[in-house]
């Protein structure tokens, strides 16, 4: 099999490596064991100042181990973590200038709303006046003006939660790092803090470094997200980047839902392009998704296709391919309805078990009328398909 070349170069964020500007957080060559288990592997980021960076992966893929040696909680076992550009080798989380909120927010019962929120001033020292204007002013950002003398557990989850982002602004930290901190909620109330956070993340320019296992969570709140896996950075990059863009399967599977169908390169086009025979004798061309990998011929690799490039079309009423089209011709063997489309699995000899998503809104021709065992042809353009390289 033909080799394929990596640059690892690209797992550093271009904005915060061409800029010019000292990057809030950087984390060169780090290394976290835990005895025999490597939970961080040799990472290296950049986290530029006033963007909203997510940390993205499975659990046990490193990110609150992450998370937790910037805030200071845990220390490298190699390599150095620097914070707006001094090294922070040994210096307590108390001295370093972040605040964490975790998805349990560790609220003081017997302390009402104020005095939450104040008690970093006040281990500082700061005098009262300047702490009830602080606090007033961390309160109004997160639109709990006039709750101060509330208890805590007097309060719903989000405001819970909202005390706990003022709780950690009050300090003006150089960065704040959020483990999870939507986890505790329903999934409504999670959505509009997801909006929440974006807008308050926006207000107030500091670097916010977020740590979540939920992919739309990440899509939706981030300027940037890392994606990772046993301890390594996959891929870094803006969320349409990474869901249009993936540059291996792992990523591909992890943003969203893919198609894949492995196979080999037997022709290297233009403009990064590349034709594919799949292991079941489909014969794909495609774009190699990652710029930094170039596949020789028999390199073995795999074209995913996302399901809502897919068009499902009755067999027996169809117009035939246009130029760059593909039809694979096979039989509906599941259709699930979701609200605002619908989900088709469609059984295939030459793609295997496709998955197919449409639009309930999309109108007549898109697989309206098909259920189980129906003939059909899920047609879709060869620019839907992305050649992954590991």
């Amino acid at each position: 099999m033909a080799a394929a070349v990596v640059d690892e170069s690209r797992h550093v964020s271009g904005r915060a490596r061409g800029g010019g500007q000292i990057a809030d957080v950087r984390i060169e060559g780090v290394t976290k064991e835990f005895g025999p288990v490597t939970a961080v592997d040799q990472m290296t980021l950049e986290i530029a100042s006033g963007e909203f960076y997510s940390l993205l992966g499975p659990s046990g893929c490193g990110k609150t181990t992450t998370l937790r040696m910037i805030a200071g909680f845990e220390q490298p076992t190699a390599g150095e973590i620097f914070l707006a550009g001094s090294p922070v080798a040994g210096v307590p989380p108390y001295k370093r200038n972040v605040n964490t909120v975790f998805q349990h927010y560790a609220l003081f019962p017997h302390m009402d709303v104020a005095q939450n929120v104040g008690y970093g001033l006040r281990q500082r020292g700061s005098p009262k006046a300047e702490e009830a204007r602080r606090v007033g002013e961390a309160l109004d950002l997160v639109r709990l003006s006039g709750y101060g003398t509330r208890r805590t557990w007097e309060l719903s989850g989000g405001q819970q939660q909202r005390v706990a982002l003022a709780r950690a602004l009050v300090n003006h930290p150089t960065v704040l790092l959020l483990d999870e901190p939507l986890g505790a909620l329903d999934l409504k109330l999670r959505k509009e803090m997801q909006l929440e956070l974006k807008a308050l993340q926006r207000e107030v320019g500091i670097t916010f470094v977020y740590v979540t296992h939920d992919q739309e969570e990440a899509l939706t709140m981030s300027d940037v997200i890392v994606v990772m896996n046993h301890g390594r950075i996959q891929q870094l990059g803006g969320p349409t980047e990474l869901y249009e863009r993936p540059v291996n399967l792992f990523v591909s599977n992890f943003i969203g839902v893919s198609n894949p169908m492995p196979g080999r390169v037997m022709e290297i086009g233009p403009d990064h392009s590349a034709v594919v025979e799949t292991d079941r004798g489909l014969r794909l061309r495609g774009t190699i998704t990652d710029p930094a990998v170039r596949p020789g011929i028999g390199t073995s690799v795999t074209v995913a296709t996302r399901p809502e490039r897919l068009t499902v079309l009755p067999g027996e009423a169809r117009e035939p391919a246009a130029p760059g089209e593909v039809d694979v011709p096979g039989r509906i063997h599941q259709g699930t309805y979701l609200g605002d489309q619908t989900e088709y699995r469609v059984t295939t000899d030459l793609a295997g078990e496709l998955i197919v998503r449409r639009q309930n809104a999309a109108g007549v021709g898109t697989g309206e009328g098909v259920g189980p065992g129906d003939p059909v042809v899920v047609r879709w353009h060869e620019e839907a398909n992305l050649i992954l390289v590991g």
